[in-house]
């Protein structure tokens, strides 16, 4: 008897060992050389070379890894990544986005990331939000988020000044009525620097729905009831606003902005509010004076609230790795609270750390300042979620860019555009 229980007993100690709870408290070293595939899906030049400069920083500190970074370019990069994982192809560190990770997870792609992170030393350093974005599917953690992208005002408040405004907007109606005001103040001068083209609704479904009192955290799109959100009351009277601040504080041709055009016309003074994300800060830093502009939080709807929604992406483990353990080694390593603040400084998305926020003074100062706010205040900027696992979300940005362009033409009625919303949904 005491021999079958001394083999169970080294049985057992065995799986302990050999299980990857265990192989995440400890690091594995490679005993002779070994490549690591590591694909991004988020390319530009210069992320690319940032990337490369924490793949040298590893590679330095582990001799016998080497990382091998597969670079696609931006518009074919997440087909090119689900084409490999697919194939099967045995990659081991893969950028998972916020609107792929549910495909990912469903085609049994990634790697469950829960012992790794419990045994990470940094893992109760994590915000909270970048909790609740790793565990996006089925409430497991199929990532290790990198960055956020969230919503802040820019503001050029030189122009404020020079046509007498000395205060900054707290509500979104106080934005509109001030964009407004500034209009036709000078030649060529207009308020609001509109978003008409490429993904537009992240702009205008979050001041509209920001008046709805009640919106469903899970879904922007629902109300806690199960109301279509645009068929409120609150809503409708917020679309036909929206279409009144175009109408009177943005040049013609906004409808047809994008990104760029956005922030062109911010740097040039033509339209001085701005709503974008965190990775702006670096393009209006070279071209304005710090005395020429700020970033405020995201003035409150007529609830009181706005509701903010995160962009993410992060590093993920597939299934088909033969080094799950080191490929886990290297996104800790890049992702710990020193690289991702180095990382998202100079890139300019918010990092995922709260120690980060408490000791970088970048990250808790500055027109940062204002992102620290809406992390901190869950009461008035409340981070929601788009129906990213909804088989209706993929063609959502096209059909609601044609409905609202035609709206703000005068073709289509506010009743019209969200009748068609609200079917198109169903």
């Amino acid at each position: 008897m005491k021999k079958h229980m001394t083999v169970l007993f080294v049985l057992c100690a065995l799986l302990l060992v050999l299980s990857p709870a265990f192989a995440a408290g400890t690091k594995e070293v490679a005993s002779g050389p070994v490549t690591l595939t590591f694909v991004e899906t988020m390319t530009s030049p210069s992320r690319t070379t940032q990337i490369l400069e924490l793949i040298a920083k590893y590679e330095a500190q582990n001799p016998n890894v080497k990382i091998n970074l597969v670079s696609p370019p931006y518009e074919q990069a997440d087909n090119k990544l689900t084409l490999m994982l697919n194939s099967n192809q045995e990659l081991d560190i893969i950028e998972v986005r916020d609107h792929t990770v549910k495909q990912f997870v469903n085609n049994n792609k990634l790697v469950d990331l829960t012992s790794y992170l419990k045994a990470w030393d940094q893992g109760d350093d994590l915000l909270p939000l970048t909790m609740t974005a790793a565990k996006t599917v089925n409430d497991t953690p199929y990532l290790l988020p990198q960055f956020f992208f969230v919503k802040g005002l820019f503001v050029r408040t030189d122009i404020l000044a020079k046509h007498g405004f000395t205060t900054m907007p707290k509500t979104i109606d106080e934005l509109y009525k001030m964009s407004i005001a500034i209009t036709g103040k000078a030649p060529n001068q207009y308020g609001f620097g509109f978003r008409g083209k490429g993904s537009a609704f992240k702009i205008s479904d979050i001041l509209i729905l920001s008046d709805v009192a009640n919106i469903n955290v899970d879904n922007i799109y629902k109300t806690t009831d199960g109301t279509f959100a645009f068929s409120t009351p609150a809503a409708r009277k917020a679309v036909a606003a929206y279409v009144d601040l175009y109408k009177k504080a943005v040049p013609s041709d906004g409808i047809n902005w994008g990104f760029n055009e956005q922030v062109n016309g911010f740097i040039s003074g033509t339209t001085p509010f701005l709503v974008q994300d965190p990775d702006t800060v670096s393009m209006v830093a070279e071209a304005l004076d710090p005395s020429q502009w700020t970033v405020i939080p995201m003035p409150v709807g007529a609830s009181g609230k706005t509701y903010l929604d995160y962009g993410f992406a992060g590093l993920g483990i597939p299934t088909t790795s033969k080094h799950k353990d080191l490929a886990w080694d290297f996104i800790s390593f890049m992702i710990n609270a020193e690289n991702n603040a180095d990382f998202c400084r100079a890139y300019g998305p918010l990092p995922v750390h709260t120690s980060t926020y408490a000791n970088d003074p970048y990250f808790s100062s500055g027109v940062y300042k204002s992102w620290e706010i809406e992390m901190s205040d869950p009461a008035t900027y409340v981070f929601v979620k788009y129906p990213l696992d909804n088989p209706k979300y993929p063609a959502w940005a096209q059909i609601q860019e044609q409905t609202m362009q035609s709206l703000l033409l005068g073709s289509t009625t506010v009743d019209q555009a969200i009748k068609s919303w609200e079917d198109y949904w169903k």
